[in-house]
């Protein structure tokens, strides 16, 4: 290579590789052309990077790991342990010319327009069966080819709308597809996510080299989506198979970034043919439902009865005309590898001619070409999987049935080309594949100018899944001149739509309604712990009568004052952790990263924190953990629906909170101690003291946490405020005005009492009517 400075500490001399980087021999290398000279692509990008080193780029990528970090982004294998992963993130982007994309987008669009043709025979008039070009094994034994899909057409003309394809590059240079992923393709949001996380890293590298972006590509693809509908009640929607899905996290961004509702199986249903969904105001239609679910998991009244993640109904639906599915139901049959074997005579019958874009080449039988023949695609060496299953690929030499036949189809081993990848302080060569996006719109299919490219961690042909370590890496398409800086977040030129609160899902509402009470609930167990470790420093003797009594009033709520982080404490934490989870397309990412590092924090403290001083020490940490979340949730959350629930949720929790413990603390035979011991907790020591002239007595007590209006620990504030955000309720539920009857008169009720007549058995009286209150809530809006 001619003058350049990319080394570590100085100059190379001319000719040699970059930071030692050795291609491999016999295999394409991204970076390094034939001759070894460093190709025009990449240069100045290595330059940028060579001048500080290799130890000073690993430092930009910390800050690039940082945010995945903080940003919770992970992910989780299929078929293995469902815990969440670091996202592996690799320091280098990869780079094409913007001339060598154009060329695979154009194959990708035809391959599109083919996908789309095969899609209308195999449901329509099955004439590749028929002529002779498909066996008719080939789909009647398929069980990914939906009967009771044949013959429905499309509302809207077509079946598919967002396609994924793996592709590699072989020896020679050449780009060939690996696989097709038509049923539910993922990892789009994951592009997204690794060019925000790169761009951290290195943002004025970024710019320089005329990246182009991806918010077109998405602009145009939401917009597509948008304009069929019919009204502004009408709505786009995601759906999810739900947290267990290992692509859950990159769903919920997707939907969070477009704007669209991301549900449940259970947040829908059909009522005469019409997909709607169960929303707090009743149900709504949506008109466009981007799946991200197997096409046979969708409806257990037609396809799988065993599904527990679909909607009874949606093939009606579909029947009827009144949703558009993105894609259809049924399209997993052409991700199959006995159907992509036949693709390149399927070409060549409906076009006339080859598929510009080769596809990995497949062997039939022992050794004998395919009877397709020609190139054709069975997929990525992912694992040994049945080719009528959703195909992840097969690794070399092992074979898989097809169906009942004797027949026999496998890929042959594809010498991927290498890219740099840095690791452990070095730069070396490892196996690419890249996934790239294709999404319908009215000008026809438009294809994402970059996209997700994998790398493998070791240095040999094969898989390339996570599962077997390995790790992505931005996807850089260099345009030969500048890129408008476009941002879907940030569209001036978008008129504003009204976004209406009542269609907030139920199964929504009913997590930000636990999420709130969870939250309430852990701080008030974190109160009374730290003001029983602090009383135990203090004495030293867990035997004193009013830590008995402590003791006892806990063990009612399943809490251990022998553990000095009591487990059900770090459930409490858990379960908001898992209720915030199912709503991340209506979690902020700072809302996230705080309850996130409180559940870091309490699973540590549960393994180190000692009983007494210690303890009380890390209920106070954990205390202003969880008030920093509060104060995020209170500052950033918008004052809607989600927030009344939430909301809800809080003050019901902290009332009962406070209503327990007045109610046995309060008791004739309470112990010495137990009237400074609530106000300790409610944290209203010296607020008492402001208030009243006499010293704390159950009277005066009683008086502030339980009857004062303006004391946001007060059992009266939370029913004020309970009574308040109900008001802001729809008003569709039948029983709302017996909601709101119920709790205004128990705020009356409450108000019109003097300390003096309430005793601990109308407060026990009083959790009872509250967790009434509850069950109606739920019944009105939440299920």
């Amino acid at each position: 290579m001619a003058e350049t400075s990319i080394a570590t500490g100085g100059k190379t001399a001319e000719g040699a590789l970059p930071f030692g980087y050795a291609p491999r021999p016999g295999t394409f290398d991204e970076m390094t052309a034939a001759d070894g000279q460093v190709r025009t692509t990449w240069r100045p990008l290595l330059d940028a990077f060579g001048a500080g080193g290799l130890g000073e780029h690993g430092e930009r990528f910390a800050r690039a790991e940082r945010y995945l970090r903080d940003a919770g982004i992970h992910h989780r294998d299929y078929g293995g342990s469902s815990a969440a992963r670091p996202w592996p993130l690799s320091s280098f982007p990869v780079l094409l010319a913007e001339s060598e994309w154009i060329a695979i987008a154009d194959g990708l669009a035809e391959r599109a327009d083919l996908l789309e043709a095969v899609m209308a025979d195999l449901y329509g008039k099955n004439r590749l069966v028929a002529d002779g070009i498909l066996p008719p094994l080939a789909v009647a034994g398929n069980p990914e080819w939906l009967r009771p899909l044949v013959g429905i057409a499309p509302r809207g003309g077509h079946f598919l709308h967002f396609l994924a394809f793996d592709l590699g590059r072989d020896r020679d240079g050449q780009w060939r597809i690996l696989a097709d992923r038509t049923q539910a393709p993922s990892a789009a949001g994951f592009a997204l996510e690794n060019r925000v996380a790169t761009t951290r890293a290195v943002a004025g590298l970024f710019d320089r080299n005329a990246v182009h972006r991806l918010a077109p590509f998405f602009a145009r693809f939401r917009d597509a989506l948008q304009a069929g509908l019919a009204d502004g009640d009408e709505r786009v929607a995601v759906l999810t198979q739900g947290r267990q899905n290992p692509t859950y996290f990159e769903q919920a961004y997707l939907a969070r970034y477009l704007g669209f509702t991301l549900l449940e199986g259970e947040d829908l249903t059909v009522i005469d043919g019409e997909l709607m969904v169960r929303t707090i105001a009743g149900p709504r239609p949506v008109a466009v439902l981007w799946r991200r679910l197997a096409g046979t998991m969708a409806d257990p009244l037609e396809l799988d009865e065993g599904s527990m993640t679909g909607t009874p109904g949606l093939v009606e639906a579909v029947r009827a005309g009144s949703v558009t599915l993105v894609n259809a139901l049924g399209s997993g049959i052409l991700e199959t590898g006995i159907l992509a074997a036949h693709y390149p005579a399927i070409a060549r019958h409906l076009l006339g001619r080859a598929l510009s874009l080769p596809a990995a080449r497949t062997m039939w039988g022992s050794g004998a070409e395919a009877p397709s023949s020609g190139s054709c695609l069975v997929g990525p060496a992912f694992g040994t999987l049945p080719p009528f299953e959703k195909n992840s690929g097969y690794r070399r030499g092992a074979w898989a049935e097809v169906a009942d036949r004797p027949d026999r189809v496998a890929v042959d081993d594809l010498p991927l080309s290498r890219a740099p990848v840095l690791m452990q302080g070095e730069l070396v060569a490892r196996p690419l594949t890249i996934r790239a996006f294709a999404a319908r719109t009215a000008e026809g299919w438009t294809v994402m100018p970059g996209g997700f490219a994998r790398l493998a961690d070791r240095d040999e042909d094969g898989a390339l899944a996570f599962r077997d370590g390995g790790r992505s890496a931005d996807l850089w398409i260099i345009g030969s001149k500048p890129v408008p800086a476009v941002s879907l977040l940030s569209d001036r030129t978008r008129q504003p739509i009204l976004r209406q609160g009542g269609n907030l899902p139920g199964r929504a509402a009913d997590n930000l309604f636990w999420l709130g009470r969870y939250i309430e609930r852990a701080e008030g167990a974190l109160r009374i712990l730290r003001a029983y470790h602090a009383r135990l420093a203090e004495s030293g003797r867990a035997d004193l009568p009013l830590l008995g009594s402590v003791t006892a009033y806990l063990a009612e709520l399943d809490i251990d004052t022998a553990e000095a982080v009591p487990k059900m404490l770090v459930a409490n934490i858990d379960s908001a952790v898992y209720s915030a989870g199912n709503i991340r397309d209506r979690f902020s990412p700072d809302g996230w990263m705080a309850l996130t590092d409180l559940q870091k924090t309490v699973h540590r403290f549960r393994e180190t924190v000692a009983a007494g001083d210690d303890a009380a020490h890390a209920m106070t940490i954990l205390l202003r953990k969880l008030a920093g979340f509060a104060g995020l949730v209170h500052e950033n959350m918008y004052r809607f629906m989600g927030w009344r629930f939430l909301t809800i949720g809080r003050h019901l929790e902290r009332g009962l909170h406070m209503t327990l413990l007045l109610a046995h603390f309060t008791r004739p035979d309470a112990p010495e101690g137990s009237d400074d011991l609530i106000l300790d907790i409610g944290d209203n020591v010296m607020t008492h003291r402001r208030h009243y002239s006499v010293d704390t007595s159950t009277a005066s007590v009683i008086d502030l946490m339980g009857l004062d209006p303006y004391n946001p620990r007060s059992v009266l504030f939370q029913l004020g405020e309970i009574t308040r955000s109900v008001v802001q309720l729809p008003d569709s539920a039948e029983n709302r005005l017996k909601l709101r009857r119920d709790i205004a008169a128990l705020e009356q009720d409450l108000a019109g009492c003097e300390p003096g007549s309430l005793d601990w058995r109308r407060f026990k009286r009083l959790e009872q009517e509250l967790e009434t209150f509850s069950d109606a809530l739920a019944l009105a809006y939440l299920t």
